[in-house]
């Protein structure tokens, strides 16, 4: 089973406008909801793929319940935990001639609720996969996913950390078997600008140094790459597409990398996927679709059959 942990949940407001004035009233010309979290749009990708998984963290407030109703209507199997104070948070997206983001900051997680998350991580079985992904409130000490991964450090799960900072830096030592950084959260724990590949493997070659398994770095419009714990590094692009939205594209591209791991246990074909899932959704309004996965993931194969 493949479990999810998404600490700080979000209800994305997203508004399309055209010139936008600050400090004066603005008209939207396309609103939309959406639900998620990066540990929670990893679940539902999962679920798109038709790969069983369950959501776990913390909910709270009516924003909190909207977000549980809404993930069991699309039968996602969910067990949060309900915070007795506080709202899950809003994030407004605005859309314009770029993409602004405003991030709530979540509720407040007491000791107690983040014990109760201890001990259903306590009833995960050898060969399960646990997901930890996104932002922790501020409240949340950064030694939250290391605490976590040490709690799981005599079973043997399958661990992935998409964080940034500290909360990815914690858990090196417990030998994840995946994390996946994106450009800029790569260079900001060096103090460097990568521009340069040579760069970006010799910063993810200094992550396996320090313990983890496999890194795959998102590049944004230029793809990913992937250095796995043979040594080996795997790169790929992106196909043609129109992008619609940047919003959970990361979160795809993990959810396709872990899918692609389970069915093939072959990282070349794990990366295509997570290539395909993360472009689907950036090539969408939404989070993608498994018809929309495949066809990418055919794209790519064709394209590695032609340079073979």
């Amino acid at each position: 089973m493949i479990y999810t942990v998404t600490f700080n949940p979000a209800i994305d407001y997203i508004v399309q406008v055209g010139d936008m004035t600050l400090g004066a009233t603005n008209r939207t010309q396309q609103e939309d909801l959406q639900f998620g979290g990066k540990g929670i749009n990893v679940s539902a990708v999962l679920h798109n793929l038709g790969v069983a998984n369950t959501a776990l963290g913390f909910v709270a407030g009516y924003t909190g319940e909207a977000i549980e109703q809404r993930m069991q209507e699309l039968g996602i199997s969910t067990d949060f935990i309900h915070l007795d104070n506080g709202t899950t948070r809003i994030n407004v997206k605005i859309r314009g001639e770029g993409e602004t983001a405003i991030n709530g900051r979540g509720p407040d997680i007491p000791a107690e609720a983040v014990e109760q998350l201890m001990e259903k991580l306590d009833r995960i079985c050898d060969g399960d996969t646990v997901i930890l992904a996104g932002s922790v409130p501020v409240s949340t000490a950064d030694d939250i996913y290391e605490r976590i991964l040490k709690r799981l450090l005599n079973k043997r799960v399958r661990t992935v950390v998409d964080a940034a900072g500290k909360l990815m830096e914690n858990v090196l030592k417990y030998r994840p078997f995946l994390i996946k950084p994106n450009l800029s959260e790569l260079g900001q724990l060096f103090g460097l600008e990568l521009e340069q590949t040579q760069e970006i493997i010799s910063c993810a070659q200094k992550l396996q140094e320090r313990g983890a398994r496999n890194v795959l770095v998102s590049l944004g419009g230029e793809g990913a790459l992937l250095l796995d714990e043979e040594g080996m590094v795997h790169q790929i692009g992106v196909p043609q597409g129109k992008l619609k939205s940047s919003v959970g594209a990361g979160d795809s591209m993990v959810a396709g990398f872990i899918a692609g791991y389970e069915q093939s246990q072959d990282y070349d074909f794990a990366l295509r996927m997570g290539a395909a899932a993360g472009s689907a959704t950036a090539f969408s309004p939404t989070l993608a679709t498994r018809a929309e996965i495949e066809t990418l993931l055919s794209v790519f194969s064709r394209q590695r059959e032609k340079n073979l």
